[in-house]
């Protein structure tokens, strides 16, 4: 039995946890705006679901949320005082800064980082690089507690290798492997990178939508094919299409998954599908298994369909060769052409044999499914055992995490709670109680002094 393995790394949600409709071109993000959240719920939806997957027999590990409101960020644009102080001037002179600054949105760690496993790479390394997430300012100021978070969770150099995110401006806009896929025979055997962009930023006679942003440039994928040394002939580029990221697709991984030898996607999902199969063919080479290319069409299941359902911001892990199963969210089931679908699916020669429905209605609320809320990470053995040990699910630490949950966490959030000082502590208590839970370190700026 083969020992290497694809783990997935869920982003743990936080404690302000909050709908502000603060992504624009989400569209169930803008739509809930301004309902009540329940971080205690979200926080136990997402714990949930970790321990069934390791339950199953993958192996799950635990990212840490982000210290929010975030008061760093306030003081570089200007706030000063004390920390209530600071709250109740930005109330006051811009509400909608401190919901920026407030928001759980790290708990969706598909836009954590790029991540290469080590039989891709030319130095035989692991590597990362953390995501920019430019496109929106709630999310641009993630990526330095992000990589503090990944370099304590992956801390061993000679396994692993950190890269800085890219240069904060449109034109290297990274959305992280949210547009990043991986396919190969075994987890350890060297695969085909799957980048997927929505624009190239330097060459504006190319398509790109019109309505919403494309996020994510060809320019900063090519950039982390440098940097990850990878192998020209095994990394495919493809344009998403900039009709359905105007529909509401922001990210690929909203029309299409991805893994080992399957490619799961919608009819509409890239500009050109006939160029996306042919390059990903020549780069699959010679390989013994066959690649899988499992399209679903306009007339089975609708880009409307895809975006309610959240059907490919599901997971596709493998029990065995040929042998996969889907985690997606009780919205497919209640999207019933979705369903009618899944169930044909299931019965067909794709090697996609069961679908398993979770409940993360506060996550996809907000605009987040099964495949937001992980990063996956292919492991050897020993990559494995260097990886830090409390991050990882297991029946200890659900219950110990669970129990800090219920501690620390309200069960009803609005937008006018983000200004009490005592959220602020609230959160602050938790996250130092939590990096001691998953020996992180100090990797907060309030623990830092």
């Amino acid at each position: 039995m083969n020992s290497a393995c694809e783990a997935n790394f869920d982003g743990l949600v936080g404690p302000t946890h909050n709908y502000s409709g603060l992504s624009f071109g989400n569209v169930a993000s803008l739509k809930n705006s301004a309902q009540a959240s329940n971080p205690k719920a979200a926080a136990k939806q997402g714990l949930a679901k970790m321990k069934a997957l390791a339950d199953m027999g993958f192996a799950q590990g635990i990212l840490a949320p982000h210290e929010r409101p975030h008061l760093p960020t306030l003081r570089k644009l200007g706030f000063i005082g004390t920390d209530a102080q600071i709250l109740a001037k930005v109330t006051k002179q811009a509400p909608k800064l401190l919901t920026a600054v407030s928001s759980a949105s790290c708990m969706w760690t598909a836009n954590a980082a790029t991540v290469s496993p080590s039989a891709d790479t030319k130095d035989g390394k692991l590597h990362f690089s953390t995501a920019n997430l430019v496109n929106k300012f709630h999310r641009s100021i993630e990526h330095e507690t992000t990589a503090a978070i990944l370099r304590a969770s992956f801390a061993d150099p000679e396994y692993f290798t950190h890269h800085e995110a890219l240069p904060s401006v449109e034109h290297f806009g990274d959305e992280g492997a949210a547009n990043h896929s991986r396919f190969c025979e075994q987890y350890d055997t060297a695969g085909v990178e799957f980048f997927v962009y929505g624009m190239e930023a330097f060459n504006s006679s190319m398509p790109r939508p019109s309505r919403f942003p494309a996020r994510h440039t060809l320019e900063a994928s090519q950039a982390i094919v440098r940097r990850h040394g990878l192998a020209e002939s095994q990394v495919v580029f493809a344009q998403q299409n900039p009709e359905v990221i105007d529909a509401g697709v922001f990210h690929n991984d909203v029309i299409a998954v991805g893994n080992r030898n399957a490619h799961f996607y919608h009819q509409e999902a890239f500009l050109d599908n006939h160029k996306m199969q042919q390059d990903l063919l020549k780069a699959w080479g010679d390989r013994t298994s066959p690649l899988h290319f499992i399209e679903v069409p306009n007339q089975a299941v609708s880009v409307q369909d895809c975006i309610e359902s959240y059907l490919f911001n599901s997971q596709l892990l493998s029990r065995g060769d040929n042998d996969m199963v889907l985690i997606v969210p009780a919205e497919c089931q209640q999207t019933p052409a979705v369903w009618q679908y899944l169930q044909e699916l299931t019965t067909s020669s794709a090697p996609i044999n069961q679908v398993e429905v979770f409940d993360l209605k506060q996550s996809m609320s907000n605009g987040g499914g099964p495949a937001c809320l992980r990063l996956r990470v292919a492991l050897t053995a020993t990559e494995r055992q260097a990886v830090n040990s409390n991050i990882w699910m297991n029946d200890q630490q659900f219950e110990r995490l669970n129990f800090w949950v219920d501690k620390h966490y309200r069960d009803r959030l609005v937008e006018t709670d983000l200004a009490d000082p005592q959220l602020l502590t609230e959160s602050r208590t938790a996250l130092d109680e939590l990096t001691q839970l998953l020996s992180l370190g100090s990797i907060y700026p309030f623990q830092q002094g």
